[in-house]
Parts: structure tokens; C-alpha cells; sequence
């Protein structure tokens, strides 16, 4: 026995009861492992700082730093998005932005969702006023899934400033990225009377509930009283804001949304790029879009007839019944469709249209269409401006210009190469992923 003291007194030294200490949570970790995906991560999110602290107690026991096991401590980028009624843009930029983080920063996203299409109008209007509905769920995700990060997209109407509050309660950093104008605009786009529009400005919102720009004088009390009783608390809650364009930047600033300084400008990544240009003889033009007054479907309409040129418009939206009527026969309405269907169109397209009329704060139709290898006549307005070159583009409106752009294009024989080289430039994965790195980064 004597001869097993000086064993036994040693397993009693601070280091080896600090290497139990280890031992054991690298032992937790790896049953969590075996218990499956989401346990690991919960158990992460609580050991991460055991650890460290052992680490520490140790070198101020020992002299020297001890190796932490090489366990892999993975955090959730945990994504927060409010569906739309009508989906759009907006969604699908949420989806690449999930495959982007994924594929290219390798990290892991989950989504958390509300869907505006499956609440009443009178609970819309509950979480608008509250500020948001059930914030206690957001922060049992961020536990659940030891998120490091939430970055959230569009809030309203069921997520609200809450949602962000109890993001960070839970101990995540929180992104905020502004895809529309929606922290001053109670539409999100700046279009009101057929025209783009600044008249609200910072919490003064009463001009979105004299122009009923929702369409609905109880909807705009509700937005305009929302908007100015939360949008401050909003960015308060938020460390880093992103914007998909430096014209984004401008447009919130004219609004007067309480920004800070630093707000990053990450283009929207596009995923698939043509290897070369498309062959774009004989084809048609093609509109990508939701048939709404401020996409300007109707001058796509009138500038293809000018320019003698069939036209393909891809998508829905409350103006398709009443275009459809008045329209022609060289223009085909095929409803909404998916992303097979989509490339099949480009494929086949001569050139593609943005005749928008209110001021993009990105153009993703554009930008996708461009990465097919087709060239893109687009209004000079908004964030297009910065996306296509200027002799792509024509006045806001003028159905005459759009036509003389489309036939310009139509000749051009090298528009498509271009039009690769210019989204590659700004909307490659490889180029976007480490923007938005270095935003993750930002706030750590």
C-alpha cells in the first residue's frame, strides 16, 4: 500500500483534478455526438465555456497552457424570416444566403420562419403593434441550436423587435438585413400613386397613412403606428446592418432610418452561372417578376410591340387578369414557375427586362438573368444602376427608350459576355461569401 501513495497523491495535484474536469465534458461531448446532430449542439453551447475556464485554471496551476481536446465546437448561423403574403425576391435571397453559408463558409444555418400567408389580418395587426409575437421561441432556437449568430431578414409582421431582443437575451450576436426600405415604408419600396416615393421620414410615417399606401386605411394606421413606436428600439437590438447595394445605403439614409455609421453592403449571391452565353438568336424577351404597378410589366408590353419582339412573362401577381386581358398575342403569361422551368426559359430568351418603377435596392431577377448569359434592358433607376451598364438602361416609365434598348441588345453580339462578367464580378459565391465573413466576423 505504501508504495501506491504517491500515485494516489497525485490524482489529488490541481492539474489531474482539472484533467477529471476535462475528461468528463470531453466524454459529454462525445456521447452527444453519438445521440445525434442537435444534442451535440446543445451540449456546445454549454461546454464551449467550461472548457475555456479549465483552460485557464490550469495554466495558473501548471505555469503553461494545456491543449484543449480537439473536439469540433460548431455554432448555428440561425436565420430569421416573415414570410410574405405574395413570395418573392425577398425569399429566395433568404434561401441563397442559407445555401451560401453552408456550401461556402461552412457553417451551420437553420431557418426559423413565420409565414404572413396563414395569420389573420387581426393578428397581423397584434404583432405589429406589440412589436412581435412569441419572442420566447426565438430565444429557445438560439439555445436549442447554440446559435452564435441570428440573422434576420424581414420582421414584420409576427417577429418584431422582440424577436431580436430575446435573440441577444439568449447570447447571439444579431445581423439585420435590410432587404426593402421597410424600417420607414410601411410598403417596403418606396412606391405610392404610381411613383417612387420619400415622403415618410424617420418616425414621421403619417404621409403612408395619407396616401393608403397599403390599400387599407386600417393597415396603414397599423404600419404607420408601428413603424414609429418601434424602429428605433428595432436597431438597438441589431449590431450589424447589411444592404444588398450601395444605392440601399443612400435610399435609408434619405429616410432617415436609425442606422449606425457602419452598415455593410453584401451584394445577394447568385448560385448558377452559364459557362458561356446563351445563343440568342430568334428568341423572345423575357420578364421575371411579380406582376405588380411598380414592376412596369405593362412598358415591358408596349416597348416589346415597339421593338417587334415576343415577350415571356414568368410570374404572378394582383395585376396578371387585367394584363393578360389587354395584351396581345405575342405576349405569354406562364404563371409562376419553378427553377427547371425558369432556366429552360432563359435558355431559349433573347434578352431579358427590368422596366421597373420603383427605386430596387438590389434587382436579383436582373442579376440572375445576367448570370445565364443574357444581357438585361432595365430602367435607370434604384440599385439597376449600379448592376447594368448605362447604355443597357432607359428612363423610368418611357416604353419608347426601353424599345430602342431592346433592339440595341438584340444586335449586340457580345451583351451576353458581359452581362457574365459584370454578376460574376459582384454576385459570385466566392466573392459574396467572404463579405459576408468578415460581417459575421464584425460582430463576434
Amino acid at each position: 500500500m505504501g508504495a501506491l501513495q504517491p500515485a494516489v497523491g497525485a490524482l489529488h495535484r490541481p492539474e489531474h483534478r482539472l484533467l477529471e474536469g476535462v475528461g468528463g465534458v470531453v466524454v459529454e461531448l462525445l456521447v452527444g455526438l453519438a445521440q445525434g446532430g442537435q444534442r451535440h449542439r446543445e451540449l456546445v453551447g454549454h461546454r464551449r465555456d467550461v472548457l475555456e475556464h479549465l483552460d485557464s485554471s490550469f495554466r495558473a496551476a501548471v505555469g503553461h497552457s494545456f491543449s484543449l481536446p480537439a473536439v469540433k465546437l460548431t455554432r448555428v448561423i440561425l436565420f430569421l424570416h416573415n414570410r410574405y403574403r405574395t413570395t418573392g425576391g425577398e425569399e429566395r435571397a433568404v434561401s441563397d444566403m442559407m445555401w451560401l453559408v453552408r456550401e461556402h463558409l461552412s457553417e451551420e444555418a437553420e431557418l426559423l420562419e413565420r409565414d404572413s400567408a396563414a395569420l389573420s389580418r387581426a393578428r397581423a395587426a397584434a404583432g405589429l403593434l406589440a412589436g412581435g409575437l412569441a419572442p420566447d421561441d426565438i430565444a429557445q432556437a438560439v439555445r436549442r441550436t447554440g446559435a452564435r449568430i441570428v440573422h434576420a431578414h424581414n420582421l414584420h409582421p409576427e417577429l418584431g423587435w422582440r424577436a431580436l431582443a430575446a435573440a441577444r437575451s439568449a447570447g447571439a450576436r444579431v445581423v439585420m438585413h435590410l432587404h426593402q426600405y421597410r424600417l420607414v415604408c410601411a410598403v417596403g419600396v418606396c412606391f405610392t400613386d404610381g411613383a417612387d416615393c420619400t415622403r415618410c421620414h424617420g418616425r414621421n410615417t403619417l404621409p403612408g397613412v395619407a396616401h393608403n399606401c397599403r390599400g387599407s386605411r386600417a393597415e396603414a394606421v397599423t404600419y404607420a403606428a408601428s413603424l414609429a413606436a418601434w424602429q428605433r428600439r428595432l436597431a438597438a437590438n441589431v449590431d450589424a446592418f447589411v444592404v444588398p447595394s450601395r444605392f440601399a445605403l443612400e435610399r435609408l439614409r434619405v429616410l432617415g432610418a436609425p442606422l449606425d455609421e457602419t452598415v455593410h453592403v453584401v451584394p445577394h449571391a447568385v448560385r448558377e452561372f452559364a459557362a458561356a452565353p446563351a445563343p440568342r438568336d430568334g428568341g423572345y424577351a423575357l420578364m421575371v417578376g411579380r406582376l405588380a404597378a411598380e414592376k412596369g410589366v405593362e412598358l415591358a408590353i408596349e416597348a416589346c410591340e415597339m421593338a417587334s419582339i415576343d415577350l415571356v412573362v414568368a410570374g404572378d401577381g394582383p395585376m396578371r387578369s387585367g394584363l393578360e386581358r389587354a395584351a396581345g398575342r405575342s405576349v405569354r403569361f406562364t404563371g409562376r414557375v419553378d427553377d427547371r422551368e425558369l432556366a429552360r426559359l432563359r435558355s431559349h430568351a433573347a434578352l431579358a427586362l427590368a422596366p421597373s418603377r420603383v427605386a430596387e435596392s438590389f434587382g436579383l431577377s436582373a442579376a440572375e438573368a445576367m448570370a445565364a448569359g443574357l444581357p438585361v434592358a432595365a430602367a435607370r433607376i434604384g440599385a439597376l444602376r449600379e448592376l447594368l451598364p448605362d447604355e443597357w438602361l432607359a428612363p423610368p416609365g418611357d416604353a419608347v427608350a426601353l424599345a430602342r434598348v431592346i433592339e440595341r441588345l438584340r444586335s449586340d453580339a457580345s451583351a451576353g459576355a458581359e452581362a457574365l462578367a459584370r454578376v460574376r464580378a459582384l454576385s459570385a459565391p466566392d466573392v459574396v461569401a467572404p463579405a459576408l465573413a468578415r460581417v459575421y466576423e464584425s460582430v463576434r
